[in-house]
């Protein structure tokens, strides 16, 4: 995959990509970073690929210094950047956060979206998750946590979501640098204190109305996204769910064959795939 870097509204926007086609557009989530396609884009076939990076997440965490990162805000962000890249309609893949950003944007910039791919997202009200909202009570100490004592806890947070030890080490190599070169436990803090489950609750009357094709795959062991989440959406999205069983959280990492059969499946259903 190719990074790519441009600025837009004053905003340093960072981004991988590879392949030539119709537009994929994959969003990622906490704490996370474009990397979480890694094993997905290269399994995707006549499409141009592009895993957008949240402002203030991975490479990206100084640019969310000062700035709203809420969710509701990304989606924003990500309709800015889409529009400057030309992108027009794409197909959106979204996992956790970044599958909250993609059903607001389906709702808001309805023209920017021609369909989406959602696993083990935000929705309705399902999160922030125990975990998130404990150390959000505690931020004021959780946040001044040296590196050697924060890392422990990421690993922890990633073993978790993953149905196995490997797989989470190898997602700790690839997520683990961005903390550690901006800011560690302060910067997660940053993108804890902006989770506000109003923002999926503000457009979840209009889901059931988006009529764009869709599909799901949804790990059902998932500790932190439940699956009744994702049967619900899949009901309002009239889409249908993969359902992984055994699989956790971090789908896209444990589980690429089935997430991007998803997203081959939805560009052939658009007449996309070439």
């Amino acid at each position: 995959m190719e990074s790519n870097v441009t600025t837009v509204n004053g905003i340093r926007r960072r981004w991988e990509e590879q392949g030539q086609g119709q537009p994929v557009v994959f969003l990622h989530g906490i704490p996370t970073d474009p990397s979480l396609w890694r094993h997905v884009m290269p399994r995707v076939h006549g499409a141009r690929t592009l895993a957008w990076e949240m402002v203030g997440y991975g490479e990206s965490i100084p640019e969310g210094q000062g700035r709203d990162i809420s969710v509701a805000r990304q989606a924003e962000y990500l309709a800015s950047w889409m529009r400057e890249l030309g992108l027009g309609r794409a197909v959106v893949v979204g996992h956790d956060l970044g599958g909250g950003v993609a059903q607001i944007l389906a709702v808001r910039h309805p023209d920017l979206v021609a369909g989406l791919v959602l696993m083990n997202a935000i929705s309705y009200d399902s999160w922030p998750i125990p975990m998130v909202k404990a150390m959000r009570a505690a931020s004021g100490v959780v946040e001044r946590l040296p590196d050697a004592v924060f890392k422990l806890v990421m690993q922890s947070f990633l073993m978790m979501g993953h149905d196995q030890g490997s797989k989470a080490r190898e997602a700790f190599k690839h997520h683990w640098p961005h903390y550690q070169r901006h800011g560690g436990a302060a910067a997660f803090i940053r993108q804890v204190r902006s989770l506000n489950v109003r923002d999926t609750l503000e457009i979840s009357d209009q889901i059931p109305r988006l009529g764009v094709p869709a599909r799901l795959v949804w790990g059902a062991a998932d500790q932190f996204q439940e699956i009744g989440y994702g049967y619900r959406l899949a009901y309002e999205l009239r889409a249908p769910l993969d359902r992984i069983e055994g699989g956790k959280h971090f789908v896209p990492e444990d589980h690429p064959d089935r997430v991007a059969d998803a997203v081959q499946g939805l560009l052939g259903d658009l007449n996309w795939a070439g």
